[in-house]
């Protein structure tokens, strides 16, 4: 199949280890949104009827189903979760460059 120009694009942007960190977080946040406006949907709620079990706004609710949205604390996860008869899991996958405390060390320090 033929690369579009936007697939070029994309794969030349992706040479870029700054790039690509902040293209597989934004990735990241765009699944727990997805995640969540499903799983609200499938339960039959509303954003505000969710707001409203959870004690909080509809405005936070949209905030975390919101893609560019990366604020998403681990307890109101377990909150969302809860209200909507699911759980929270998170997974740590190796990144497959190097498994060495240096190189994570200096990683870190070059994202902060």
């Amino acid at each position: 199949m033929k690369k579009s120009n936007f697939d070029r694009y994309l794969d030349e942007q992706l040479k870029d280890p700054a790039f690509e960190a902040r293209f597989n977080r934004a990735g990241e946040a765009w699944d727990v949104a997805l995640q969540i406006a499903a799983l609200r949907e499938k339960a039959g709620y509303s954003q505000k009827d969710l707001a409203k079990l959870l004690g909080t706004s509809q405005q936070q609710i949209s905030r975390l189903e919101s893609p560019g949205y990366e604020g998403h604390s681990l307890s109101m996860l377990r909150r969302v979760a809860e209200a909507l008869h699911s759980k929270v899991r998170v997974v740590f996958e190796p990144e497959g460059k190097g498994n060495g405390k240096k190189n994570n060390r200096k990683r870190m320090t070059n994202s902060e």
